[in-house]
Parts: C-alpha cells; structure tokens; sequence
C-alpha cells in the first residue's frame, strides 16, 4: 500500500546551514496493516507524514501510494490521488469554525472521488458518535468531540491509507483511549492501512506492530535522543 525509498528533506537554518530533516532508505506498509512509529518532538516524523502525504515537496526519492507515485505527479494530480487514497489525522484538529460539524465532513469529501454525500457523512459521524451534534459547530464541542469529527472528515472518504499525527497528543487519558481504538476500529473495517506517529508510550504500546523513527530515519543518525 505504502512503499518509501530514498526520500529526503533538508532544511536552510537560520545560520544559513542546511539540515537534514527526513532521509529514510527504505520504508513499507502492506494494506490494512497497522503501525506505529516512535520519535520524540523534532525528529522528523510530522515532515515524514507530510512528505508521504505529498503536502511537501521531497527533495528527493520516491512515494507509492496504492502503486502510484506520488513524488512524479504534479499538484493538482497530488490533490487528487490524495483525495482518492488518504486520509489525514492531524493533532490540532484543523477543523473549519463556521461550519457545522457535516458541513465540514461534506466539505472534506467534496474532493473525493464519491464527491459530497451528506447520508454518509451522516452515517461515519453516527459511527464516532457524534449523530447528535451534526448541527453543531466546532467551537460547541468539547476538546474530544472536536477530534472526532477529525476522525470522521479523515475517514469518509474511505481511503486506503490513513496517516495520523499523535491523533490523541490534545486528550485526557480516557478520550485518547476512545479515540485511539476508534481509528483503528474504522480502518479495520475498511481494511485500511494505518501508518500513526507519536511519543506517547501509552498509545505506541497498543499496537503489534512497532517501530522507532529514528531506526529508519538516517538524519537522526549522531543526534542525541
């Protein structure tokens, strides 16, 4: 589903020295696995998520999606495969304040390839629980209920590949457990695979499967962790 080679990224520092960021060799995620990757604030793993996601530009190497290349396409076909195929969990929510929460589950499938459909959303927003709250807005829901939405507009798509940045890192305990089994539940349903990124050893140790940025991650090599 996901297959990642010779991708890097580099920044220009203030001093006007260039830093590596991101250099993975090689990386791969089979449909419908699940994986969670381990790194500490600053190692790379949101801009890994970005590059994969096609929202930046890699400076070089190759992204596969689904079996298309990601990294060769222009913007406006990078849009739309990325509306056909991902879906994106970010921790800060990035939910639209003057729309309701359909409005911006409709919103976000407008650019799918099943374009707006307000009885699905409807239906994914009934599954994360939040059937009661379609004509609410963002700022009328709690911290937990905002996430889910999240999880909703990620989801409705039916994407093949979901990517989650630390999904939970804004939840208490109790809601970031919900939260969390509620990601994975709807991606097994979908048969969806799960790449998710966080430091937060209690969310990392509820998946099988585990990695650490920073063993596949050759720019974090002689950095202190």
């Amino acid at each position: 589903m996901l297959a990642v080679s010779d991708l890097r990224k580099s920044f220009v520092a203030p001093d006007g020295e260039r830093v590596d960021i991101v250099d993975v060799r090689e990386f791969a995620l089979a449909a419908g696995e699940q994986l969670a990757l381990r790194g500490e604030s600053g190692s790379g793993k949101t801009t890994f998520l970005n590059l994969i996601a096609g929202i930046l530009a890699a400076d070089s190497g190759r992204v596969a999606i689904d079996g298309v290349e990601m990294t060769a396409l222009g913007e406006a076909k990078r849009d739309r495969l990325r509306a056909e195929k991902l879906g994106y969990i970010f921790q800060t929510f990035n939910l639209l304040q003057g729309f309701t929460v359909l409005e911006n589950v409709v919103l976000g499938m407008g650019f799918g390839p099943r374009g707006a459909d307000r009885a699905h959303a409807r239906e994914v927003l009934e599954r994360v629980g939040l059937g009661h709250r379609l004509h609410h807005f963002p700022g009328q829901l709690s911290t937990g209920q905002q996430q889910r939405v999240a999880v909703a507009r990620a989801l409705a798509n039916r994407p093949k590949l979901v990517l989650a940045d630390e999904p939970t890192g804004n939840l208490d305990r109790k809601h970031a457990g919900e939260a969390l089994k509620l990601i994975r539940d709807v991606c097994r349903e979908n048969a969806a695979a799960l790449l998710l990124v966080s430091h937060d050893e209690l969310v990392l140790g509820q998946f099988e499967l585990r990695r650490d940025f920073a063993e596949i991650n050759a720019a974090m090599k002689g950095v202190p962790r």
